[in-house]
Order: structure tokens, then C-alpha cells, then sequence
């Protein structure tokens, strides 16, 4: 009987290695297979289908009609703008403001600044519905002078949907843990230099910090697209309601599943697209910072 050779037995772990990722890959595929396919069919062959193989098959009466009543149902266009719009500004805006913060913590001495980084990361078992209410009643009470110097309140805009979601604890610990991690040379060198401390943070750090910017640019992005709990509690003008409260005008009088999975096929698309354009990024700044956080 002979031994297996050390080149056949790296084939066969190496096979198997692959084989277990696809099956873990089908494992999270499928459903979007699954959401897709049934987009194209009418309510009774999706409902016929769907226990068994042919749900994942695009194959009978298949169609666009589904994707046309949907955009009938809602306005579909002015939902994914107000998302697309209160999701960009918040992410853009927590990226500033929780980079900044970590980079005081990371960089600079100051009095207290572990005791305030302790408790911030404390907020992490927090869930959000906890504090929904008492948020709701601290926006409610808060003043915002409108463009014609009218006070208009803060709900039922597009600021309560962004303001209170900028400061992000997660956001603050990520950049925090990646900063820390880069050498202390970078930044005293900077200083010999006579490098200011925006000067550090603009020209030295956030060069460099590509990967942690894709990470918690991804994150804020799913909970922005996302949101639904807050924007379905503060909004009542239908102009400012995002995508994802426009899911509830289909479970009104009669369901039609093939309209919901048609709407849930187009609110996912914009989610792949920015999730690979910022992989894509993220591999290349990990080959070209020369610095592992």
C-alpha cells in the first residue's frame, strides 16, 4: 500500500479547502439567487416553487412586470433618493468625526481621555431600540431654524434621520484600534518636523488609513440603507421617507410577493455595488500602505 506523496496530499487539502468555501458561498448566495429569480415570476408559480429546486430556476412566465408594479406601487425613486442622500452625508460625516476623535485618543495627551474611551466603548451593549424613545423625545424638544428663518422642529426632516447617527461608538473603537497600532515614528517625526496636529491627521494618518476607512464606510452604510425603526418613527411626510419604509406600502390590502421581491432585488443592488467597489479598494491600500494595522 503505498504513501500518499506530499504534493497529493497538499492537492487534496487544498481541494477540499475550495470545496468547503463554495459551499459556504452557496450558503449566502442562494437567497439573493432565490429574491432574483422569484422578481421575474407571477405571485402563484413563485408561491408554487418556492419548496422546492425550481425557485432558484428562472424559467416559465418570466417578466419585468413585477419591477413596473412596484415602481407604480411607490415612489421608488424619491424613497432611494432619500436614502442614497441621508446615507452618503452620515457616512462621510461619521467617517470625519469618529477619525478624528480617535485620532485624540491614539495621538494626543489629555486629561480623562481613557475614562471617556471606556465609556464609549461601553455604549457597545446598548441596542438601539433601548434609547429610540428617549431620542425621539431629545429631538422633539430641540429647536432647528428652517430657510426662511421659520423654527420647523427637527422631525419629519431629512437632519433627524443623519444628526443623531454621525457620532458612532463602533466607528470611534475601529479607527481607535487601527491608529494605535501604527508606529509612534510617523507621528514624531511629523512633529520634529513642525507638522501641526490637522497636518498629522490630514497628511500623515488618513493617507494611510485606507482599509479602516473601507470598514467602517461599509458598516455605516448597511445601518444608514438600512434604517427603518427611526425613520418610520420621526418621518410622516412620504417626499423624506427612506427606501426601506417604502416596504411597508406592500403588505397594505393585498400582498403581491413578486412586487416585494422586485423592490428588496432593486434596494440590494446599490449594497453590492458599494460593498465591491470598497473591497476592491480595500485590497488595493493593504498593497500599497506598506503598514499592517
Amino acid at each position: 500500500m503505498t504513501t500518499m506523496t506530499w504534493e497529493t496530499r497538499h492537492r487534496l487539502i487544498v481541494s477540499l479547502r475550495y470545496t468547503l468555501l463554495i459551499l459556504i458561498s452557496a450558503i449566502f448566495i442562494f437567497p439573493i439567487v432565490f429574491m432574483v429569480v422569484s422578481s421575474l415570476k407571477p405571485d402563484l408559480q413563485l408561491l408554487r416553487d418556492s419548496g422546492s429546486l425550481l425557485a432558484f430556476l428562472p424559467y416559465g412566465d418570466v417578466s419585468l412586470n413585477n419591477y413596473a408594479d412596484a415602481f407604480e406601487r411607490v415612489p421608488m425613486a424619491q424613497f432611494a433618493f432619500n436614502s442614497i442622500f441621508t446615507t452618503v452625508v452620515a457616512m462621510f460625516a461619521s467617517i470625519l468625526l469618529n477619525s478624528m476623535a480617535a485620532f485624540s485618543f491614539a495621538f494626543l495627551r489629555w486629561r480623562g481621555k481613557a475614562l471617556v474611551l471606556s465609556l464609549i466603548i461601553a455604549t457597545f451593549i446598548v441596542p438601539f431600540e433601548v434609547i429610540a424613545i428617549p431620542l425621539l423625545l431629545v429631538v422633539n424638544s430641540l429647536p432647528w431654524i428652517g430657510p426662511q428663518g421659520i423654527e420647523v422642529g427637527w422631525l419629519n426632516t431629512y437632519h433627524v434621520q443623519i444628526l443623531p447617527f454621525i457620532a458612532d461608538s463602533l466607528g470611534i473603537f475601529l479607527f481607535y484600534q487601527y491608529f494605535r497600532d501604527l508606529p509612534d515614528e510617523l507621528v514624531e517625526a511629523s512633529r520634529i518636523d513642525g507638522a501641526s496636529i490637522w497636518q498629522i491627521y490630514t497628511r500623515i494618518i488618513m493617507p494611510i488609513a485606507g482599509p479602516i476607512l473601507a470598514t467602517v464606510a461599509i458598516l455605516k452604510f448597511l445601518v444608514m440603507w438600512n434604517a427603518y425603526i427611526w425613520p418610520l418613527m420621526t418621518i410622516r411626510s412620504e417626499e423624506l421617507r427612506p427606501i426601506m419604509v417604502g416596504l411597508q406600502y406592500f403588505f397594505q390590502l393585498n400582498t403581491q410577493w413578486g412586487e416585494i421581491m422586485a423592490y428588496l432585488s432593486v434596494v440590494t443592488i446599490p449594497v453590492l455595488i458599494f460593498y465591491l467597489a470598497l473591497q476592491r479598494a480595500f485590497i488595493e491600500s493593504i498593497a500599497t500602505s506598506g503598514i499592517k494595522g
